[in-house]
């Protein structure tokens, strides 16, 4: 913050005023001789020249308080604290962010590069909980690229066979879709899983088990849908493997809630529905 953003350059000037009025240079006196015969008090000293040196020390006072202000921040480097974009330090703020930055890898449009630690883990769970949750998973090509993606290299084969068998075509035939996962012309499929919070359960250098608690969206929108879009909440335990650079899934599991009340917010035309999942993009969630 610069000294005329936080005030210290107008209080100064404002300070000096206040020192000159209280001081006596916009005061009128009347002098009587002093001793006897004077105003009482005895002699007096001449006011002018003490309160100039008040004045003068109170705008150094001021001067040296503004600089050591503009530099609090100056050493971040120096004591390893992150700066925001204000230059204000992340810790001093009650609502500063914390744990680790988000990732900046991607494989293929899969966040990766997750940290090797407990934060790491929690990271990597959310995003692949989102990514598995996914419409793609309901197409046999993305699939197989989200789970060659994800899935650790002892564990694929099993995870993508069970993945197959999930999303067969029977059930693609069940909820409306076409053989290949689409949706029928008219319609839009939304099948999202947003995760709202995550835990770890277990822990160590090689392994993690993370509990993800998510809210999603699946349905049908269009008039002709009997499958209409609908909220839900489930917990997605994730057991993942670290592979030497990254979090690889092991194994995952669901189960139901834990789930709030649900408010009374009206609900939302179907092309309101549809306008907005192909709208608003999906996010990379870190810890």
């Amino acid at each position: 913050m610069s000294l005329d953003d936080d005030g210290y350059g107008n209080d100064s000037g404002r300070s000096g005023d206040g020192y000159s009025t209280i001081g006596g240079t916009r005061q009128t006196r009347t002098r009587l001789p002093d001793g006897e015969g004077g105003d009482g008090y005895g002699p007096r000293r001449p006011a002018r020249s003490s309160r100039s040196l008040v004045t003068v020390v109170g705008v150094i006072v001021l001067l040296l308080g503004a600089i050591a202000f503009a530099n609090l921040g100056g050493d971040d480097g120096d004591k390893g604290g992150t700066s925001g974009s204000n230059g204000t330090q992340a810790g001093t703020s009650p609502t500063a962010a914390t744990g680790t930055k988000p990732v900046a890898g991607k494989n293929g449009e899969i966040a990766s590069g997750f940290a090797h630690d407990q934060q790491g883990a929690q990271s990597a769970a959310a995003n692949y909980a989102a990514t598995l949750g996914s419409d793609g998973m309901f197409n046999e090509d993305r699939r197989h690229e989200i789970v060659e993606a994800l899935a650790d290299a002892g564990t694929r084969s099993r995870l993508q066979a069970g993945f197959d068998a999930d999303y067969s075509q029977a059930f693609l035939a069940q909820i409306g879709l076409n053989s290949d996962g689409s949706a029928p012309a008219g319609s839009t499929f939304v099948n999202r899983t947003m995760p709202a919070g995550s835990k770890v359960t277990q822990y160590s250098a090689q392994t993690a088990e993370v509990d993800v608690w998510c809210t999603g969206l699946f349905g049908l929108t269009g008039e002709k849908s009997t499958k209409p879009v609908t909220s839900g909440w489930f917990t997605v335990t994730m057991k993942l493997k670290w592979n030497g650079s990254d979090w690889r899934v092991l194994e995952t599991g669901q189960k139901q809630g834990p789930t709030p009340v649900t408010g009374d917010n009206p609900v939302s035309g179907s092309d309101e529905i549809a306008d907005t999942v192909n709208g608003f993009g999906g996010f990379t969630y870190a810890r």
